[in-house]
């Protein structure tokens, strides 16, 4: 079959809560960037709409923590590289 032959018009387009963040925090196995577990991003395009819409419905609640953890990380980054800068000199 070519991809010319297939009628696309069938498929419906997915909503995905990705926000091209991809990194996951170790502790909760969340994505930093949508919330997600890494299950829930592998199989997003296997689950069925009322799937998509409770997961989506429960990432509100996980971000909080997600995203106070993820600013400590950056604050540690940007310390350390301050540190790493002022005692070579």
């Amino acid at each position: 079959m070519k991809k010319e032959d297939l009628d696309l018009s069938e498929f419906e387009p997915i909503d995905s809560p990705c926000q091209l963040i991809c990194s996951v925090d170790k502790e909760s196995d969340r994505c930093f960037g949508c919330g997600r577990s890494r299950d829930e991003i592998a199989k997003w395009t296997l689950y069925s709409k009322p799937e998509r819409d409770e997961i989506l419905s429960q990432l509100e609640s996980r971000m909080p923590p997600l995203r106070a953890k993820l600013e400590e990380r950056r604050k540690k980054r940007r310390v350390n590289k301050r540190r790493r800068s002022t005692s070579t000199e």
